[in-house]
């Protein structure tokens, strides 16, 4: 949980600009039906020049 948190103050603080310019961060979600019920995902990625910081979660 604690892991959680920190990468999440990290993507708070590199989006919010605190390092430089604000980056634009990018979401995508997922919603599925199937005979199996439904299903939800969510993905939330910031990119800043070749490095990727992404957060997904799946239900």
């Amino acid at each position: 949980m604690r892991v959680l948190v920190a990468m999440m103050a990290l993507a708070a603080v590199a989006a919010c600009g605190a390092d430089g310019e604000p980056i634009q961060p990018t979401m995508n979600s997922t919603i599925t039906l199937s005979n199996h019920g439904i299903g939800a995902t969510t993905h939330v990625a910031a990119t800043r020049g070749p490095v990727t910081f992404g957060l997904g979660l799946g239900l």
